[in-house]
């Protein structure tokens, strides 16, 4: 397994290409946000669909544990080593790809891997989403941001939202003018700490007290 890098600075970004094609809008859409990070600024591309990764087995409950292969070792590697990692999947029935939600079922293993101090080592970090769609309407892509943003509640990481763009057939999205000039700067907006809803709740309250 190789992952593709350049030589960077303090942040480290994590690009997870979750499509079921190479090449796809969304991985073209991520590149163009990609391409106004700062110049050293480290990159790690990682495509799932190149990974000999196996459907994820829950076995937490079970008393031999986990005992990780050679390729997911170094995909937790490359996870824990990134200051940002950048989820980059299509809108598949409203929600994240197949190899994509794999991936994310994997963080509940090393969850609980001896030694692996997985959640603690993820806290503080960002998550980010990129993705296209076929609908106009952005909307329609509610839940695959509710999914990023819960996880990375779960997770203590802060959340830098979700870059949309609109295509279907390979390349549309280069005709999405809006979405190209939005990845110019997707990457410089906010990255607050992502907080459940009844955490928001509770704080708000809080602040009005």
């Amino acid at each position: 397994m190789t992952f593709d890098a350049e030589p960077g600075a303090d942040r480290s970004f994590l690009f997870v290409l979750g499509s079921s094609r190479s090449d796809g809008n969304s991985e073209i859409l991520a590149r163009e946000a990609a391409a106004h990070l700062p110049a050293g600024t480290r990159q790690r591309w990682v495509d799932l669909n190149a990974l000999d990764l196996p459907d994820f087995q829950d076995g937490r409950h079970e008393s031999a544990g986990h005992e990780p292969g050679a390729v997911e070792r170094e995909l937790l590697r490359a996870t824990v080593e990134a200051t940002d990692v950048v989820i980059v999947s299509p809108l598949y029935w409203y929600t994240l790809s197949a190899q994509t939600k794999r991936y994310l079922d994997y963080w509940s293993g090393w969850l609980n891997m001896p030694g692996s101090d997985f959640k603690e080592r993820m806290a503080g970090r960002t998550l980010w989403g990129v993705t296209a769609m076929a609908h106009d309407e952005h909307v329609v892509a509610d839940g695959l941001t509710t999914a990023l943003h819960n996880s990375a509640a779960y997770m203590r990481m802060l959340f830098g939202g979700v870059l949309l763009g609109t295509a279907s057939r390979p390349g549309r999205i280069r005709a999405d003018e809006q979405a190209l000039i939005r990845a110019k700067t997707f990457f410089q907006g906010p990255t607050p700490p992502a907080l459940f809803a009844y955490e928001k709740e509770t704080a708000q309250a809080d602040a009005a007290a």
